[in-house]
């Protein structure tokens, strides 16, 4: 890479690392007057229900996190450059955020409609193995100082952990649980427009927010990355 250009992707880097933050917010604060004072009262549930406004996008964002860590980990292995390895481990760090995002307000979700903090249910139960497993992918990187040896097993990790996520998003459909089939292809029902609109901004906001983390960890891997040669060569 020359010069002008590490400078230039420098400066992009760093617009977006001050840009990002403030369209989030922005974002975070239209979504919150949204799911409180825009979206329409649901009829059954009642305002117990916007909570989903915070709960399914974040789950939506956690598969886009998981598919990059998948994607970053055959790049990896079929390569072996470590900057697939430095996205997979950022993608999957942020990625668990989501999960926990979901884990959480899921249950204050559950208590209020279904009499109970949680239930073995089997969107939930996947949600939480997927939790699990990436948790293990975080792990693994601990197990060994071979910087090759822990981006191959976690790269091995990454590939066969993708797996739940399918799993995950057809569970309502396959098991037919208690959790709810909130965007229905055809058949009617589904969400109100003003809810849809809601729905689509938390959507938004969540992905803004998984660039501008993103645009945080990655450089800090790639720093980490040149303090590890640095302290090798010393």
């Amino acid at each position: 890479m020359t010069p002008a250009r590490g400078e230039s992707r420098s400066a992009i880097l760093g617009a977006a690392q001050i840009a990002l933050p403030l369209i989030v917010t922005t974002l975070a604060i239209a979504t919150l007057y949204g799911a409180f004072f825009y979206a329409a009262r649901e009829k059954v549930m009642g305002d117990i229900q916007r909570i989903f406004y915070f709960h399914a996008p974040a789950g939506i964002v956690c598969f886009l996190a998981f598919t990059v860590t998948f994607i970053a980990s055959i790049g990896y292995l079929i390569t072996r450059k470590r900057q697939w390895d430095i996205v997979g481990h950022a993608s999957t760090e942020v990625g668990l955020l989501f999960t926990s995002i979901v884990l959480l307000t899921g249950p204050m979700w559950a208590r209020p409609v279904w009499g109970t903090w949680w239930t073995w249910e089997a969107r939930l139960t996947t949600t939480l193995l997927l939790w699990l497993i990436y948790m293990g992918y975080l792990l693994v990187r601990r197990y060994t100082d071979d910087p090759e040896q822990r981006a191959r097993f976690a790269a091995v990790v990454g590939i066969v952990g993708f797996l739940d996520v399918p799993v995950v998003y057809w569970s309502v459909r396959v098991w037919r649980g208690h959790h709810p089939l909130v965007l229905k292809v055809s058949g009617g029902g589904g969400l109100e427009e003003s809810m849809k609109t809601v729905f689509l901004g938390g959507i938004l906001t969540y992905l803004v927010l998984y660039a501008c983390l993103m645009a945080i960890r990655v450089p800090l891997g790639v720093a980490e990355e040149e303090l590890r040669f640095i302290e090798g060569e010393n």
